[in-house]
C-alpha cells in the first residue's frame, strides 16, 4: 500500500476509535460526535481505496459520490450504498444548532461504519 493511501487508513481508524469512545461514553457523550466520526470513517477509507487505485476525486464528504468511483475497483462495495448514504449526511446534520443526536443514532451510525469497514479492510487487505 502506498504511503498516502496508508495515511488515509490511519486516519479512517482514529476516526473509528473516536466513534466508539463516543458511543460507550458514560459521563458527557457527544452523540454528534459520534455520527460525524462515523462519516469521517467511511469517508476516509472511501479516499484510501481511491488513492491507492490511482482514482482522483473531488473535495467533497458525500460517500455516495466516492462510492460511485470506488465502484469501478472495488464492485462488491455496492451492498453499503444505502448505509454510505445515510451516513453521508452525518459529516454536516449534526454539527450546527438545530439537530441533535441521540444515542440510538450514535449506535445506528457505529453499526452502519463497522460494516463498512470491515468490508474495506477485507477487500483492501489492511
Amino acid at each position: 500500500m502506498n504511503p498516502l493511501s496508508r495515511e488515509w487508513i490511519e486516519k479512517a481508524e482514529g476516526d473509528f476509535h473516536s466513534l466508539e469512545r463516543e458511543v460507550r461514553a458514560r459521563k458527557y457523550p457527544n452523540y454528534d460526535a459520534a455520527c460525524f466520526h462515523a462519516q469521517q470513517c467511511a469517508e476516509k477509507y472511501l479516499k484510501g481505496r481511491l488513492t491507492e487505485a490511482g482514482i482522483s476525486f473531488p473535495k467533497t464528504h458525500d460517500l455516495v459520490l466516492l462510492l460511485d468511483l470506488a465502484l469501478h475497483v472495488e464492485p462488491l462495495w455496492e451492498v453499503q450504498r444505502d448505509a454510505l448514504s445515510v451516513l453521508s449526511g452525518f459529516g454536516v446534520e449534526f454539527r450546527y444548532p438545530g439537530e441533535s443526536a441521540d444515542l440510538a443514532m450514535a449506535k445506528a451510525a457505529l453499526k452502519k461504519c463497522r460494516a463498512f469497514r470491515k468490508l474495506a479492510r477485507e477487500t483492501m487487505r489492511v
